[in-house]
This record gives structure tokens, C-alpha cells and sequence, in this order.
């Protein structure tokens, strides 16, 4: 990640993720062109044309002057009122296929690393654990459909995966086309 742009503890590589692109664009809320732009998710009842650049996000001018947020608080459940509007108003989010939310872990907001499939899931093995556990909450009780379930990530399924910002832990749902 470039060492001009501001860092976000809870995305911390919104360029990898796609959350943040090179862009001449000039920003929705300070009116500058500064070489940035964030794509993803923008919460409002005001009309915003146009999109924000990163330090308007992370100083928290964005979401202020156009009363909204980069994501939902829905998953924020036990965090501190500092991490909540952190996460939600001073936070670039990220793309996904239904409404994406964060994940906690140790009463803390987790850091959204990016989309991965199965490959990239099996190397953190308490996540991919984590999920097989959701899903059969969700009702996919048969073991080897839910394997195989889990080895098509990436095709109309994929996963979001955290790393929790305290133990280091990593954390992941399935976000489902």
C-alpha cells in the first residue's frame, strides 16, 4: 500500500481488496483530486454524487457531512462506541455480493483482509473451520455437499476473511451471489 495514503486498522489494504483505485476523480466531500478514490459501499439518505477520497474517510469528514457510513453496523455486536463509528464511519468498506458486514472476535472489530476462496481459506484453518460451523447453522448438514461446497469457493460463493486485530485469529463468513 502506497505510504501517502492514510491507514485504516480494520482495512488495512483497501487497494488489494479493491475498496480504493488510482482515480483523477475529485471527491464528493472536500472537492480534491488526490490520485484515490474509494468504490465500494456508501450508506446515506442524502444524495452523494460522486465518490470520496481516502483521507475524507479515514478523518471522518465523509460520513459527517453526508450523514452515512461505510458499512453496517449489523455483526458489530459487543464493540466499543470508538470501534463502531471507526468501523462504520471512518472505515473504507468493501465490495460483496450481499450486504457485507464486519466481524468480531476479542470484543474488537476484526481487520477485513479480502475475498478468498478455498485455497487461501485452508491456510487459516480456524476460519475455514469457522465457516464449515455457519453453514451448518445455515443448514447444510451433509458433509461432503458442504465440502464441496467449500472447495467451489470463488464460483457464485466466495469468502470474506478477517484477521482479528487482537490474538491475530483469522475469521471469515460466506457472501453468496
Amino acid at each position: 500500500m502506497s505510504a501517502d495514503l492514510p491507514f485504516f486498522r480494520y482495512h488495512p489494504d483497501p487497494l488489494a481488496s479493491g475498496s480504493i483505485l488510482a482515480s483523477a476523480e475529485s471527491c464528493a466531500c472536500c472537492g480534491r483530486s488526490r490520485g484515490w478514490i474509494y468504490t465500494a459501499t456508501f450508506y446515506s439518505a442524502h444524495e452523494v454524487s460522486g465518490r470520496f477520497c481516502p483521507w475524507c474517510i479515514a478523518d471522518g469528514s465523509a460520513a459527517e457531512r453526508f450523514a452515512g457510513e461505510f458499512a453496517d453496523s449489523y455483526g458489530l455486536d459487543g464493540v466499543s462506541e470508538d470501534v463502531l463509528h471507526e468501523v462504520t464511519r471512518r472505515t473504507p468498506g468493501f465490495h460483496a455480493w450481499q450486504d457485507p458486514h464486519w466481524l468480531v472476535r476479542c470484543h474488537d472489530a476484526g481487520a477485513f483482509v479480502g475475498e478468498v476462496g478455498y485455497t487461501e481459506l485452508a491456510e487459516h484453518p480456524e476460519a475455514l473451520d469457522q465457516l464449515r460451523a455457519d453453514l451448518r447453522i445455515d443448514g447444510h448438514h451433509d458433509e461432503s455437499r458442504l465440502e464441496g461446497l467449500l472447495t467451489r469457493l470463488g464460483k457464485g460463493m466466495t469468502a470474506m476473511l478477517f484477521r482479528c486485530v487482537v490474538c491475530g485469529a483469522h475469521l471469515a463468513y460466506a457472501d453468496a451471489s
